[in-house]
């Protein structure tokens, strides 16, 4: 009656691809490690580490170090904040802390009370901005003097 083809269908889904949930009225304290990513609704006092998307709600709040790739914020973060991709502040996010990440979407309306570095675009600046400094330390000097 029951054929050993089905069994089994759900085992082929891969971690990944499971996004881990943080209820609204839930506090989580400690270290979080996970491949997948998280929709916070509710609050975590720690670090949370993960490859996947973080998407913190209007109700979300997140005291600690959150270490990613992406993160949408729409609720709260204060601490260390680092991502290799992109940060994208709504209207309703207040962030306050260290941040650094590759890029950064704010619209208007969000608080951002933080230091910032943004890798990636900083190794080209830097070596841009000192050929710049010099050529006008040479440059400028010559024309002082003549």
């Amino acid at each position: 009656m029951f054929s050993d083809s089905k069994k089994g269908r759900g085992d082929g889904l891969e971690s990944t691809t499971q996004q881990n949930r943080i209820a609204q009225g839930t506090t989580m304290v400690g270290d979080i490690v996970s491949e997948g990513g998280f929709r916070i609704d509710g609050t975590i006092q720690g670090t949370l580490k993960s490859p996947g998307k973080i998407v913190v709600g209007k109700s979300g709040i997140i005291n600690g170090t959150l270490e990613g790739t992406n993160a949408d914020f729409e609720g709260r973060f204060s601490g260390k904040l680092k991502l290799s991709g992109v940060l994208s502040l709504k209207s309703s996010a207040y962030i306050e802390g260290e941040v650094e990440v590759g890029k950064l979407a704010v619209e208007p309306g969000a608080t951002f009370n933080a230091v910032c570095s943004m890798k990636g675009a900083v190794k080209e600046l830097n070596n841009g901005g000192q050929q710049q400094q010099q050529q006008r330390n040479s440059g400028p000097e010559t024309e002082r003097s003549a």
